[in-house]
C-alpha cells in the first residue's frame, strides 16, 4: 500500500477534544468501513468531577482494545473510525437523545426518548450506571450538559461515519459497514448457536436480516467458523443504533454488528489483555482480506 494514499486524523480538533480517529486510504480501495464506537478511553475532567465512581469503574463499560484489534484492517483497504471518548461519557451506539429523565435537574424536551428498555437499564446515550449497576453521578446533570456531549462526541462521530459511507458508495456503488464491539463472557454464554449449542465466541447482529444482505452475514459467519470461533446470530445482540440507522440494503448500505466475547482476549477483572488479543487481531486481518476480495459478490445478481 502506498503510504501517500493513507490519511490519519483526529477530526481536526485538539487531541484532548477529538471525538474520533480516522484511518483511511484515498481513494477508498474497497467499500469497507470498520467502526469501533465503544473502545474510547478518554473521560473529560468535568465528567470525572461530577462522578461518584472512580475512572476504573467507568472503564468496565468500554469495549477495551477493540480499536487495536481492527486497526490493521486499514492495510487491507478498510476505512476505520475509532471513538476516543469513553462509552460512559457518550454512547455512540444510541440515539443521541435516548436520555433518562431521572438523571437531569431540568425537564427534557419532548423529542428526548426516555422510555426505552436501554434507558430503563441505566444505559441510555448518557449512562446512569456503570460496572455492577453502580450510579455514576453524584449530582443531577443538566440538559445543557447533554447537548454539549452530543455536540462534542456524538454528532462529529456520526457526521464522519456518514461521510465515510457516502464516499464508499460513490467509489464502489455500495458501502459495507462493520460495527465492532465486545461483550462480557456472561452474555456470550447465553447465546445459542446452531452447530455448537449454548455458548458462543462471537455474535453477528444484522437486525434479523433487515440491515444487510444475507450474503454478508453468511460470508462472515463462514469465515469466522472456519477460524474456529463459535458464532451466533442476533441473540443476545441483534445490532444497535448504528446498525439500525445505517443498514439500508435498498439504499446500497449494508451494516453488520460483530460482538466478540471478552473472554477470548481480556482478563475481565483486571482489564489486562491476554495472548488472545494477538490471535483476534490476526484473524480480523484475515477476515478483512476476504471481505476486501469478495465484496463484489455481495451485490444483487
Amino acid at each position: 500500500m502506498d503510504a501517500r494514499a493513507v490519511f490519519s486524523t483526529v477530526d481536526g480538533a485538539p487531541e484532548d477534544r477529538a471525538a474520533f480517529r480516522l484511518l483511511a486510504q484515498e481513494p477508498p480501495p474497497t467499500p469497507l468501513v470498520f467502526a469501533s464506537p465503544h473502545s474510547g478511553r478518554h473521560y473529560p475532567a468535568e465528567m470525572l468531577e461530577a462522578a461518584a465512581v472512580a475512572p476504573e469503574a467507568l472503564r468496565r463499560s468500554e469495549d477495551a482494545f477493540v480499536d487495536q484489534m481492527i486497526a490493521p484492517a486499514a492495510e487491507a483497504g478498510a476505512a476505520l473510525i475509532q471513538a476516543r471518548y469513553g462509552r460512559a461519557f457518550m454512547d455512540l451506539n444510541r440515539d443521541p437523545w435516548e436520555l433518562d429523565p431521572t438523571m437531569f435537574s431540568d425537564e427534557l424536551p419532548v423529542f428526548a426518548q426516555g422510555r426505552t428498555a436501554r434507558v430503563a437499564a441505566g444505559l441510555g446515550a448518557i449512562a446512569r450506571t456503570a460496572g455492577e449497576g453502580r450510579e455514576i453521578y453524584a449530582r443531577k446533570l443538566t440538559f445543557a450538559e447533554a447537548q454539549a456531549r452530543v455536540a462534542r462526541a456524538h454528532a462529529p462521530y456520526h457526521d464522519a461515519l456518514d461521510r465515510l459511507l457516502a464516499r464508499a458508495r460513490a467509489a464502489h456503488g455500495m458501502a459495507v459497514l462493520i460495527d465492532w464491539h465486545s461483550m462480557p463472557e456472561a452474555a456470550a454464554k447465553t447465546a445459542v448457536t446452531p452447530r455448537h449449542g449454548k455458548g458462543c465466541d462471537i455474535v453477528l447482529g444484522d437486525r434479523f436480516g433487515a440491515a444487510c444482505t444475507r450474503k454478508l452475514t453468511d460470508l462472515v459467519e463462514k469465515e469466522l467458523e472456519g477460524m474456529g470461533y463459535r458464532v451466533a446470530r442476533n441473540a443476545p445482540y441483534a445490532g444497535g443504533y448504528t446498525t439500525e440507522h445505517y443498514g439500508r440494503p435498498a439504499s446500497r448500505t449494508h451494516a453488520l454488528q460483530i460482538e466478540i466475547s471478552r473472554a477470548l482476549y481480556l482478563d475481565e477483572e483486571t482489564l489486562a489483555p491476554t495472548e488472545g488479543l494477538a490471535r483476534l487481531t490476526a484473524d480480523i486481518g484475515k477476515l478483512t482480506a476476504v471481505l476486501a476480495e469478495s465484496w463484489p459478490k455481495l451485490k444483487p445478481a
